[in-house]
């Protein structure tokens, strides 16, 4: 028997088997059905491997799954139209499975793969995929309303036999036809356009809208649909294989010993699998995505976690559009009591990439470190997570980012790979309402507070509620014959904790000439330097504790002790800064028993001084 003949019979056996379970996982004819067919179309483009293969089928059965579950809805299960009833109970009760469970029941029910095999292709360990498959089958039986399960849910999946049996498919020939012309051009996209016409050629049943199914609409039974020009298909190069594994953990982190805790395409639960991730997919309009969880527990050690994802996006504009979205997610991280702690570019790695290490303050603390980078239509994010509040290991990110840039980059729609990648400090991303100003991602915590700090809106500097009573500075009106402009103040309060109203952090910044911004700066710390003498500094202790001018920046911090009554002082710390032409005042006022140490007061202004360069009258303050 030749090729061809192989495949032909191997076509003939294996695709209502696959359809069955393709329907089973999505409860999606339409789609199952396309993505069956797609299936053996790359099957005959490899044929030569697959046929190799022991279980040929496991080859084809991860295709047709991914391709079905990418064409049908976000909203997978819906009641379809015209199925008959004891087919609907089937669909009803595997919709109250998680995706996971379902497939570890079809694979073990339907495909008649063994527990261990089922389990390496779900991407779980055996002990985890033996749970699953328990629990989806306690699940089946009772919605089914079955009597046991010992024939593993066989009887509850009977049903969708004959929805699918009188299903019409494309001669052997076509798909053979198709397969061949993919195995020529399918590097390019024009090519899936070409691909998809030799598809189609008038018997194929597909949404001519170019829509994925939707189970809202009428199902049109397969053996009256009539037939209709497909839209351009693509081929789905980014496969579970080219994710990172165990040995690139080793690699990048020393002395860790890694499991893999689960492969999916992040379509159970929230989808928010990084820390600091606002939606399911960055590109929600992707053609493919993965994602890979770790996790490294060593007696001795804290918890580490790590985590891939991947999307391929149809264009390289739709990935960078990917990527400026991902970047912004974890830069700008809008979690409470979540603190970015830095930004860092990263150099000869893909064609973007940037590093953020943010510490979640909630218990137990955590810190983060996620790297994002696009190499040509492809978007990746790896990052770690340690249950610790040791400083961030940005190089063993960095390394994880490189492996998986180096996996990505070879791919038909991938880009630049690795070339000397090599980590820059950069600038926060502009966050909050006045980008020039801090915002609550900068806020490290005070002590014996477990809420959140909010931040008012910023207003125009009238006043300066962060002067003190020694130097009085004024960001409003003239200054040497100068008028400030865009200047802007901002307080930060904890609402939730109740503390005293004097309790918090202002910061007041507004904008001179270089030359008078340099005057400002010496003249508030002559005013500090000579307080305790004057009237105004009665009962006032003031202590530098840092200062440094380096070109066109200028940082000064004191720690000012004030009298308030015979049995009471407080003290508070403040900062003066300057970047170019932007001053800005910085004060922390503190409550009995909620203070914040030097050095993270310090971080602050220092994060303040990044910000500055951002004042501007569009982003300096709103209006009031």
């Amino acid at each position: 028997m030749n090729d061809a003949d192989l495949f032909d019979l191997f076509y003939k056996d294996a695709r209502t088997g696959l359809l069955l379970q393709t329907y089973a996982l999505t409860g999606d004819l339409t789609a199952s059905r396309a993505a069956v067919r797609d299936a053996f179309v790359v099957a005959w483009h490899h044929w030569r491997k697959v046929q190799r293969l022991d279980d040929p089928e496991s080859s084809v059965r991860p295709h047709a799954w991914q391709y079905a579950q990418r064409r049908h809805t976000a909203r997978i299960w819906h009641r379809e139209k015209g199925v008959p009833a004891a087919a609907a109970a089937t669909l009803e009760a595997l919709s109250r499975l998680t995706v996971t469970q379902r497939k570890a029941l079809l694979l073990t029910s339907l495909a008649g793969l063994e527990l261990p095999q089922a389990a390496r292709e779900i991407g779980l360990p055996r002990e985890e995929a033996e749970r699953e498959l328990a629990g989806a089958l306690e699940a089946f039986v009772a919605a089914r309303g079955l009597r046991a399960a010992e024939d593993g849910g066989a009887e509850g999946l009977a049903p969708l036999r004959a929805v699918v049996e009188g299903v019409r498919w494309p001669r052997a020939t076509i798909v053979r036809r198709a397969g061949s012309r993919r195995r020529r051009v399918h590097t390019t996209v024009g090519a899936a356009a070409a691909v998809a016409a030799v598809l189609v050629s008038g018997t194929l049943v597909t949404d001519a809208a170019g829509v994925r199914a939707d189970l809202d609409r009428d199902a049109v039974p397969p053996a009256t649909a009539p037939s209709s020009q497909a839209p351009p298909t693509r081929e789905i190069s980014l496969t579970a294989d080219e994710l990172i594994g165990q040995q690139q953990l080793r690699s990048a982190t020393a002395r860790r010993t890694w499991a893999t805790r689960s492969t999916t395409i992040n379509d159970e639960g929230n989808g928010l699998v990084v820390p600091c991730q606002q939606e399911r997919y960055a590109d929600p309009r992707g053609v493919a995505t993965w994602e890979r969880t770790f996790r490294s527990q060593t007696d001795g050690q804290p918890v580490l976690d790590a985590v891939q994802t991947a999307e391929l996006s149809r264009t390289e504009q739709a990935a960078g559009r990917a990527f400026t979205t991902a970047r912004d997610w974890y830069g700008t991280c809008a979690e409470e009591r979540t603190q970015l702690l830095s930004t860092t570019r990263v150099t000869g790695l893909g064609d973007q990439a940037m590093l953020f290490a943010v510490r979640s303050w909630e218990a137990p603390v955590t810190t983060s470190v996620v790297g994002v980078a696009r190499t040509g239509a492809l978007v990746t994010t790896t990052a770690t997570r340690l249950e610790s509040d040791e400083a961030p290991d940005l190089a063993a990110v960095q390394r994880l980012l490189s492996a998986a840039v180096s996996r990505l980059c070879g791919l038909p729609e991938g880009g630049s790979c690795v070339a000397g990648a090599s980590l820059q400090p950069a600038a926060p991303l502009p966050a909050g309402p006045a980008p020039g100003l801090l915002s609550e991602i900068d806020l490290p915590p005070v002590s014996n507070v477990e809420r959140p700090w909010v931040g008012t809106e910023p207003v125009q500097a009238r006043t300066n509620p962060a002067a003190t009573r020694c130097e009085q500075a004024s960001f409003a009106g003239r200054y040497r014959g100068a008028t400030w402009r865009d200047a802007a103040t901002r307080t930060f309060l904890v609402p939730e904790a109740r503390l005293p109203a004097e309790f918090g952090i202002t910061e007041t910044a507004g904008i001179l000439s270089a030359r008078q911004a340099d005057a400002f700066v010496a003249e508030v710390r002559e005013r500090l330097a000579g307080c305790e003498e004057t009237d105004d500094g009665l009962g006032t202790e003031v202590e530098q504790v840092a200062t440094r001018d380096e070109g066109d920046t200028s940082l000064s911090a004191w720690n000012v002790t004030v009298q308030v009554s015979d049995e009471r002082s407080v003290t508070f710390r403040m900062a003066i800064l300057r970047r170019g032409t932007a001053v800005a005042q910085l004060t922390f006022v503190p409550a009995q028993d909620v203070s914040m140490p030097r050095e993270a007061f310090l971080a602050l202004a220092d994060r303040a001084l990044e910000r500055l360069p951002r004042l501007s009258a569009r982003g300096g303050a709103r209006a009031g």
